[in-house]
């Protein structure tokens, strides 16, 4: 199972993915440090903003919490596809999803 992240620089790279790791630690593992993840995926910052471009077919999301929904919405750079990749847990239902890191606050 694999995902592609998009750096800010444009360059798009394949990540394996590891399933039950959330997308912010399977970014990281890959050496993609411009995720920064200051808070280690505790939910108490927003440095793992990325905007989620292409779900696979027929996939969901899980629902955005109160807390990564109030992180989000300090951001200048949120969108409606924004999430924080701490809250995304990888497996089947996100295997070939594409994110874009967002742009640093």
């Amino acid at each position: 199972m694999h995902f592609t992240v998009t750096t800010r620089d444009g360059v798009a790279h394949t990540v394996e993915g590891r399933a039950g790791m959330s997308l912010m630690q399977n970014i990281r593992n890959a050496g993609i440090e411009e995720l920064q993840a200051i808070c280690g995926g505790s939910l108490s910052c927003a440095t793992c903003h990325v905007y989620v471009d292409v779900l696979p077919e027929g996939a969901e999301l899980p629902p955005t919490s109160r807390d990564e929904g109030d992180l989000l919405d300090a951001s200048d750079y949120f969108a409606d596809n924004s999430r924080l990749a701490c809250q995304l847990i990888f497996g089947p239902q996100l295997d070939r999803v594409r994110v874009t890191i967002a742009p640093e606050d």
